[in-house]
């Protein structure tokens, strides 16, 4: 009679009752890497700085004239390695405080990034370019009927 051992490369039997083999994983540096572009982080960036209470993005205009439609946060982000610096422009539903948005902001966008990527965010720039009043609309004095 043989005893044999169980090895710990060997999982559960299979359907003809013989052990059935799984790989040992592969080291880390044998399995490749993966990249993330820039553009993607921005993404990232973008969509959590439009998720904090009072932030929105700035007015686009051209010639000095409002254009409608949807307004996020512009972001530009360099990617170094594993690092990555941000910077986001936005606006500040007035009359809520800046400061308190914008370090919202910030927090809100490193930790996004951080827990999505798994890179490290050395940076976030914010530049609020305007305080906004919550859209209202215009008495035109004329009445409609």
């Amino acid at each position: 009679m043989t005893a044999t051992a169980e090895r710990p490369d060997t999982a559960d039997a299979g359907e003809d009752g013989a052990p059935e083999r799984r790989p040992a994983p592969r080291p880390a540096r044998e399995r490749g890497t993966t990249t993330i572009a820039d553009r993607v982080v921005a993404r990232i960036a973008t969509h959590a700085a439009g998720e904090t209470e009072h932030a929105r993005g700035a007015r686009r205009s051209v010639l000095g004239v409002n254009v409608p439609g949807g307004r996020s946060a512009r972001t530009d982000v360099t990617v170094k390695g594993n690092v990555v610096t941000a910077r986001v422009e936005m606006a500040v539903h007035y009359p809520a405080p800046v400061r308190q948005v914008t370090r919202g902001v910030r927090d809100r966008v490193r930790e996004q990034v951080e827990e999505m990527t798994g890179l490290t965010v050395r940076q976030v720039d914010i530049e609020v370019a305007a305080l906004e009043r919550a859209e209202e609309p215009r008495e035109t004095g004329r009445t409609v009927q």
